[in-house]
């Protein structure tokens, strides 16, 4: 096993090159961009659909809101959080272990740190390329009106951008597509059950609380759902500063273990 160097830690080092990476990846994308979009939209739309008119029918408003328009709230933010967690894991390992896309563009003159950012920003475009869509059903099935929504479409790149740093921590220490199932099982799905996706953190225990409070996605809906109702989130701030905290620290640790990967 190979010691670990001290300059795999070594801060940051970005340029402008950096867009050359993301936009490569866009005109790959453009190439499947319809089957791509109806695939991201797929999971979160049923969840919303069948649970909130299904489930919803036999619920009572939670804080004046109708079921329906909770959940759309919590799917906007579960849906950003999967895209740009797939596009982080799966897509991106095959570009950089499988393709070896991203040892033929260091050919050029773009260092790692370059194409690893452009991943993460990447990965917050089609977050926000699924969070868009699901929030245009919003409006489509009439469930917001609110000019405020349309502060959800930064929001949803803000939490793009902190799953993305997230799953590319994992992406560097992963030996095959199957390891990702434990990133899948132990964080994902506990987070989509705490963090007040499909009912309110307030009905948790204390001890329950205070975890789904410490995670992202949780500060994610708290920014979102507010805005659907019509209404400013509170404590802005707050919830900003701590997803921009989980995607700085996010990216620090993926870019240091993709180095030590890659960098040999």
């Amino acid at each position: 096993m190979r010691i670990p160097r001290r300059r795999d830690w070594r801060p940051p080092r970005i340029s402008i090159r950096f867009v050359h990476v993301w936009r490569r990846n866009l005109l790959v994308w453009r190439k499947l961009a319809i089957t791509s979009v109806l695939g991201n939209l797929a999971d979160p739309m049923m969840y919303m659909l069948g649970l909130g008119f299904g489930l919803g029918a036999l619920m009572p408003e939670i804080n004046g809101t109708r079921y329906i328009v909770f959940l759309a709230a919590g799917t906007v933010a579960y849906s950003t959080m999967n895209s740009a967690t797939f596009e982080a894991l799966y897509s991106a390992f095959s570009r950089m272990q499988i393709q070896k896309t991203w040892e033929a563009i260091m050919i050029a003159p773009l260092d790692l740190d370059d194409v690893v950012l452009a991943e993460a920003l990447w990965a917050a475009t089609k977050a926000t390329l699924s969070g868009s869509a699901i929030l245009v059903i919003i409006w489509v099935l009439g469930l917001s009106h609110s000019p405020l929504t349309l502060w959800i479409i930064p929001i949803a790149f803000l939490a793009g951008l902190t799953f993305g740093c997230l799953a590319l921590v994992m992406n560097a220490i992963s030996p095959s597509y199957d390891f990702f199932l434990y990133y899948f099982t132990l964080v994902m799905t506990p987070m989509t059950l705490l963090c007040g996706v499909f009912f309110p953190v307030d009905q948790l225990p204390v001890a329950m609380r205070a975890v789904a409070e410490f995670l992202p996605l949780y500060h994610a809906i708290a920014l979102v759902r507010p805005l659907l109702s019509g209404m400013v989130p509170d404590a802005i701030p707050l919830h900003v500063a701590v997803l921009l905290v989980y995607a700085a620290a996010g990216f620090y640790v993926a870019l240091a273990l993709t180095r030590r990967r890659l960098l040999v």
